[in-house]
């Protein structure tokens, strides 16, 4: 379901957040023994609008709408080439107002290179034990079904590039490639751990555990209570109370728990390219290097001195994909 106006308008302001804490600030602030207090959500709302306007520059999408099997999806660009770009997770929604500015300014590279770029979530009302290759396989239906029985490119982005995995082993025929981005074989017990509490507390509608959970992807230390607190009313901007059904936040935090996608990686034979970040602590380095050796036709692209969450919204993402699939 589209996120509320405020929601839509905090959006950019966690995201202005994200690349602070990440360009040091937060650190500059306690060096300087900074306390900050009060921080009014109306004052965060207009100041988020404000560089959304400025910033994102992008376009809402061409069209959105729900397939048969109940996955929503949103389209950017008519191009005939086609690219599957699966969201990350647990949950997902289609992205409107300013997410959807800030998709249709990532998506800019590949728009221009000719591509339709299908966004498309997860089928609704997943049964209970729906594992990450069961998703796969519901992709590649909709692949068969719906986009012309193959796709130029399939763009898995966290979770979704866990799914993307096992489109590329068992379903090579959907796909001419594919872009595993900022995902890997495994997943660390943390990144394990904190996305379970993120989708378990949304799924029992606690909304302020959830956010306090979510921001624990942008201060992960046991020490960092305080910036997490200081966050979280930030983070909590950032998704609805109308959302995805809780099963389906549940079934995809069970089937991350249970991922592991080492035994078939061998057999893809489609060409892939691996986009990882330097501090992803949910894929680190180690990880991602088994992943990229287990692949036999495998180009491996790492974004330095970046984290996870800035990665995914990079506007390089789309670049190197475009390039990739050219």
């Amino acid at each position: 379901m589209p996120a509320a106006p405020r929601d839509r308008e905090y959006a950019q302001v966690v995201r202005e957040v994200v690349q602070w804490r990440d360009n040091g600030g937060w650190e500059a602030i306690m060096r300087k023994r900074t306390v900050i207090v009060g921080i009014g959500t109306t004052a965060l709302a207009a100041w988020g609008v404000a560089r959304a306007k400025r910033l994102l520059g992008g376009h809402t999408p061409d069209e959105t709408g729900r397939f048969p099997s109940g996955m929503e999806y949103a389209r950017w660009g008519d191009g005939p080439k086609k690219v599957l770009w699966i969201p990350g997770g647990p949950g997902g929604d289609v992205p409107r107002g300013t997410f959807g500015a800030f998709q249709g300014r990532q998506f800019r590279a590949l728009v221009g290179a000719g591509f339709s770029v299908w966004y498309v979530t997860r089928r609704r009302n997943m049964p209970v034990g729906h594992s990450v290759a069961d998703m796969a396989d519901d992709y590649a239906a909709l692949i068969r079904d719906h986009l012309g029985g193959r796709v130029d490119v399939v763009v898995g982005v966290s979770y979704g590039g866990l799914i993307a995995q096992y489109i590329a082993a068992e379903h090579p025929a959907t796909a001419e490639r594919v872009v595993l981005a900022l995902a890997a074989a495994t997943i660390t017990p943390w990144g394990r751990d904190v996305d379970r509490r993120w989708a378990v507390a949304r799924a029992e509608g606690r909304m302020d555990d959830a956010a306090l959970a979510m921001s624990e992807y942008l201060f992960p230390d046991p020490g960092q209570e305080r910036q997490r607190r200081l966050v979280a009313p930030l983070m909590r901007g950032t998704f609805s109370d109308e959302q995805v059904p809780s099963g389906d936040l549940l079934v995809e935090a069970d089937a991350e728990v249970a991922f592991d996608a080492r035994a078939v990686l061998p057999q893809i034979e489609l060409p892939v390219l691996v986009v990882s970040a330097q501090e992803d602590l949910f894929f680190p380095r180690e990880v991602v290097q088994e992943t990229v050796d287990l692949i036999p036709d495998c180009t491996w692209i790492e974004y330095e001195g970046i984290g996870h969450i800035r990665a995914v919204g990079s506007g390089r993402l789309a670049e190197d994909i475009a390039a990739f699939a050219q």
